[in-house]
């Protein structure tokens, strides 16, 4: 019996290899006054290999601007001499990434089984998909919109009772791997909705007349890349034609001012905006549903990490969509209700002028296609854990998410379309 528990430990441990990689890496947060520290920045990023955590990508950093950036063990004496010399404004977010990844699980003995609290692997996401729907037959369906470069089936739950002509909403989660709280939301929402149907009289209306559709996880395989290999992994794990990086951003790849601004044309780049719109089967299978499903989708909702922002577009121009006022003052709402249960402040606005443009996101798309409501949530938090938001707070942001969500549909249901 004890062989056997020490054994569950020691393998428990190893689930994560990339852990020890990460130590002594730091999570800096810098102020930049004026253009010459931004050059500062720039010079450092085409020195050194620079994880930009916020903004996701170095030519987006401008003058006024926070920017958090993670660099190796190696460089971080070099980065902080420079910082110093150069009076920029500066601190230490993260001392040592590996004690921060450490402290993400709230215990090191891993179970196997699926939890709302904890993160899952996609193996138990993927089983919970099956077991959901099992369970809740009159609520729940399941069905494959495509697979993954690496050939897994991407999962689609479809919640609602049953009816005619009944409108949806299409919500994704995981579009970028290492942000976890998001799959984690997505699996929340479902539970919220076969629990409380029946009882809460808000979901009740809301799954009597209209459908769900939750996409648990778009990016399967970096997030499962996220825990075998690279915890800060971003993109899709697709092989790009002529290098030797891997992945496109998956949240630049579609067909809204593609690549035009705010994104990469470099296969090396966290924001790599693909060979074409839709080069990545994942956004392919994405955008080929909501095609197909057009007449009948009204709000697109896609969660991301970390910011605590929501967004509507447009983020690749800095423009203003034709129902600017409506989106606004539904944004505001829904940030006022999120913030009634733990004072969690959100800031909204269109993306580009709220945080910073970028062209090819999911979001615009939805909303060039004709679906007037499409909104972009940054969950926890604003930079004290980054993407590594500690298991304690899954509850509590999908909570508090969740009324955001709800405020959200519902205004869709009475302004249907």
């Amino acid at each position: 019996m004890w062989a056997f528990l020490v054994l569950l430990g020691a393998a428990a441990v190893s689930a994560y290899p990339n852990n020890l990689a990460f130590d002594g890496h730091m999570v800096f947060r810098v102020i930049l006054q004026n253009e010459g520290q931004v050059e500062i920045i720039n010079s450092l990023a085409s020195k050194m290999q620079v994880d930009f955590w916020q903004p996701d990508y170095v030519t987006l950093v401008k003058p006024k601007m926070q920017v958090d950036f993670r660099v190796e063990a190696d460089k971080v004496f070099e980065v902080e001499h420079l910082l110093k010399e150069n009076k920029v404004e500066y601190r230490v977010l993260i001392n040592n990434l590996k004690t921060a990844l450490d402290a993400q699980f709230d215990s090191k003995a891993r179970s196997t089984s699926h939890s709302y609290e904890k993160y899952n692997t996609w193996e138990q996401i993927a089983a919970w998909t099956e077991d959901i729907t099992a369970q809740n037959p009159d609520l729940v369906s399941r069905s494959v919109i495509g697979e993954t470069y690496e050939g897994r089936p991407m999962y689609l739950l479809k919640l609602g009772k049953s009816g005619t002509n009944k409108k949806a909403i299409f919500m994704d989660c995981g579009f970028h791997a290492r942000e976890w709280i998001s799959p984690a939301f997505c699996q929340w929402f479902v539970k919220e909705a076969v629990e409380t149907y029946g009882k809460d009289n808000v979901m009740t209306r809301l799954l009597n007349n209209l459908d769900f559709y939750v996409l648990p996880v778009l990016n399967i395989d970096g997030y499962i890349y996220t825990w075998t290999n690279d915890r800060m992994w971003r993109k899709t794990r697709s092989k790009n034609s002529g290098s030797f990086c891997i992945g496109t951003d998956p949240n630049r790849n579609f067909d809204a001012g593609w690549c035009s601004i705010g994104a990469s044309r470099r296969p090396c780049e966290s924001t790599y905006c693909g060979s074409a719109p839709e080069s990545e089967k994942e956004t392919k299978a994405l955008a080929d549903f909501i095609r197909e499903h057009l007449s009948t989708i009204k709000a697109y909702l896609t969660i991301h990490s970390y910011s605590q922002l929501l967004l509507f577009p447009y983020s690749y121009a800095y423009k203003y969509p034709e129902n600017y006022e409506e989106l606004n003052s539904i944004a505001s709402a829904a940030a006022k209700q999120l913030a009634t249960l733990y004072n969690t402040e959100y800031t909204y606005g269109p993306g580009a002028t709220t945080i910073y443009p970028a062209a090819g996101g999911s979001d615009d798309w939805a909303y060039d296609q004709g679906i007037k409501y499409s909104f972009t949530f940054e969950l926890r938090d604003t930079g004290y854990y980054g993407f590594l938001l500690p298991e304690s707070q899954i509850k509590p942001t999908c909570e508090e998410t969740l009324l955001a969500v709800k405020y959200i549909a519902n205004y869709v249901l009475d302004h249907l379309y």
